[in-house]
């Protein structure tokens, strides 16, 4: 498939969760796969994986996306297994939403891989696992994660900004799509949005969604973290 000149695949958070993943837990769109392959990205060592990518990432030198399946321990109430043959992924940080308008639409983890079997040999090697939620619920939908794997660099990019403000800002990972950005778009690149961009909220309704979020989570089946 040929790209124009400057072309980048780069979606939103928003629009990782509610156009890729969603579809890909539904099984409504085969296609998808070209863009964002099937992998179990705990079998491999993060250098491996960018010649593995879908045909949009397969040139950058960044960020690369994949749908990770469920794994057998995890079939069985357990863990994921994050051990590769160099290494293993090491969670970082504390979970936070992804959100749709003011909703919820899935659970984000950060990991960073370390060399050895020793928390001392930390590289830039980086991923953010998505889990959708099902529905309006705080059960977790685990047939299929989404992984964003890439690289740390020295300078801020807008995928990676959090702004400052209180409640439900914090959480949104310093995102906001448009509405088209959900809807079902006719193609499988999900059309792209501003990112790094914020709405204003009252600090009393900042509160209430800190609350709230904090609730969801602790309902959350910790197994996955």
């Amino acid at each position: 498939m040929e790209r124009s000149v400057g072309f980048r695949f780069s979606p939103t958070e928003e629009e990782l969760v509610s156009f890729y993943l969603k579809n890909m837990l539904d099984n409504k769109r085969q296609d998808i796969q070209s863009v964002i392959p099937i992998l179990d990205v705990y079998s491999f060592d993060p250098w491996q994986l960018p010649k593995m990518a879908g045909e949009p990432c397969n040139k950058d030198g960044e960020q690369w996306f994949f749908f990770s399946p469920m794994q057998e321990s995890e079939a069985h109430g357990g863990r994921r297994t994050r051990m590769t043959q160099a290494g293993f992924w090491k969670a970082t940080g504390s979970p936070s939403f992804v959100y749709s308008t003011d909703r919820a639409i899935a659970v984000k983890k950060t990991m960073v891989f370390y060399t050895g079997r020793t928390p001392f040999g930390k590289t830039k090697w980086k991923m953010n696992e998505y889990k959708a939620l099902e529905g309006t619920t705080s059960k977790l939908r685990n047939e299929f994660s989404l992984c964003r794997v890439y690289i740390k660099s020295g300078c801020l990019r807008a995928f990676d900004r959090r702004p400052v403000g209180l409640g439900i800002e914090n959480q949104r990972m310093g995102i906001e799509s448009s509405s088209t950005s959900s809807s079902s778009p006719s193609s499988i690149i999900a059309p792209l949005a501003v990112e790094g961009t914020s709405s204003h909220k009252s600090s009393s309704s900042a509160e209430l969604v800190i609350t709230d979020d904090m609730q969801m989570l602790g309902d959350i089946d910790l197994n996955w973290f």
